[in-house]
C-alpha cells in the first residue's frame, strides 16, 4: 500500500533531518582547518592577538587555525567577508571595539548588524588608549590638559589614528565629555603619529599603548592617562581619567573571536570554553601583557552583551558629531 505524505509532514521531516545533520556536523567539529580573519595589515595589535589565540587554539582543537588578513576600509571589508561565509565554524573573525562596535554607525553603507549578523564566541583581552605627551608639553594631568585647553580654546592640537579608528573616537570622547575646544588631528596611522609627537609636531595624541611603551620607559614620551577603568597592568604609576577628575570616563578597546550568525550553538559553546581556558594560561596572559593588553575571558553571552553596550556607547557619540564615512 502506497502511505502519501502530506505536505507539512514533509516539512517536519526535512527539519528534522536538517537537525540531525548540523548536531552531528558539530559533535566532529573540527574537521579541517579554521580560517582566522583578521581584518587589517600584518603586524598591528588586533593582528597579534589574531596569532596568539591561533597558536592556542590550534592546540587546543587539534586542527590548524589559520590567520587570513583581509585589511581595508577601516576594517570593514574583512569583517562582512566573515558575516558572508558559511556559518559552519569554519570561518572566524577576530573582532574589536573599532569594527564591530563603531563601523557599523560611522560607515553609511557598510549594512552590517553585529547583533545580528554574527554569534559572538568570547572576548580575549582588553587594551586601553592612552593620553601621551612629548616631555616638553606643561600640563601633567587631565586636570591641566582641560585648563590649558580652556585658556586658549582651538588652539591645542591633539593628534590620533585615522578616522573612526578607537584612538580617534576617544579624543572626540574626552573634547565632548570635557567640555573643550580642542583640534582632533587624525593621522593616517599609529606610526606617523607616534613619530610626529616624539618629534615634537603634534604637543599631545590618544594612541594604544605597544607602539609606545618602549618611548615610555625611554623618556621620549609621557603617559598623563589611560582611559581603562583600572590602571594598566604595564603602568601601574599612570592614573586613568577617572581618577583625574572625570569620573565614569572609560573608552576601551576590546579583543573577541566572533563567527558568522546561524553557526551551530555546540560548535561557539566548543570554542568559546576552550578560548576561555586558553586566554587563562600564563603564558598567553604574558603574550597579551607584551602586546599592550590584559586578558578578558567571557561567556559567549556575556561577549554579547559586550557589544550590544559598546556599540550603544559609540553609536551615540557618532550621531551626535555627526560622523559619517562614505
Amino acid at each position: 500500500m502506497l502511505t502519501i505524505m502530506r505536505p507539512w509532514a514533509i516539512a517536519v521531516a526535512f527539519v528534522a533531518v536538517a537537525f540531525v545533520a548540523d548536531a552531528s556536523h558539530a559533535a566532529d567539529y573540527p574537521t579541517r582547518p579554521i580560517t582566522l580573519v583578521v581584518p587589517y595589515t600584518p603586524g598591528g595589535g588586533v593582528d597579534a592577538m589574531a596569532r596568539v589565540v591561533a597558536m592556542k587554539l590550534s592546540e587546543a582543537l587539534k586542527q590548524q587555525v589559520v590567520v587570513e588578513n583581509r585589511p581595508g576600509g577601516g576594517g570593514t571589508i574583512g569583517t562582512r567577508a566573515v558575516m558572508r561565509a558559511a556559518p559552519d565554524g569554519y570561518t572566524l573573525l577576530l573582532g574589536h571595539t573599532g569594527t564591530i562596535s563603531i563601523n557599523p554607525s560611522l560607515y553609511v553603507n557598510i549594512h552590517m548588524d553585529p547583533r545580528k549578523d554574527f554569534a559572538p564566541i568570547g572576548l580575549i583581552a582588553s587594551m586601553p588608549v592612552a593620553l601621551l605627551a612629548h616631555p616638553s608639553f606643561p600640563a601633567k594631568t587631565i586636570a591641566e590638559v582641560i585648563a590649558q585647553a580652556k585658556k586658549e580654546p582651538g588652539k591645542l592640537n591633539v593628534g590620533t589614528s585615522p578616522l573612526g579608528t578607537g584612538s580617534y573616537m576617544c579624543a572626540e570622547l574626552f573634547k565632548a565629555e570635557a567640555g573643550v575646544d580642542v583640534t582632533v588631528v587624525p593621522y593616517k596611522g599609529t606610526a606617523p603619529v607616534m613619530n610626529d609627537l616624539i618629534g615634537g609636531h603634534v604637543p599631545i595624541a590618544f594612541g594604544v599603548l605597544p607602539p609606545a611603551l618602549g618611548n615610555i620607559q625611554a623618556g621620549k614620551l609621557r603617559a598623563i592617562a589611560v582611559t581603562s577603568a583600572k590602571r594598566f597592568s604595564l603602568l601601574p604609576d599612570v592614573p586613568t581619567f577617572d581618577e583625574s577628575g572625570m569620573p565614569g570616563f572609560e573608552a576601551v578597546l576590546h579583543y573577541g573571536l566572533l563567527a558568522p550568525a546561524g553557526t551551530p550553538q555546540e560548535i561557539i559553546d566548543m570554542v568559546s570554553a576552550e578560548l576561555r581556558k586558553l586566554v587563562d594560561t600564563d603564558d598567553v596572559k604574558q603574550r597579551i601583557h607584551m602586546e599592550g593588553g590584559d586578558p578578558m575571558t567571557s561567556t559567549a553571552a556575556e561577549y554579547a552583551a559586550d557589544i550590544d553596550k559598546e556599540e550603544k556607547k559609540w553609536a551615540a557619540l557618532v550621531h551626535k558629531l555627526g560622523l559619517k564615512v562614505e
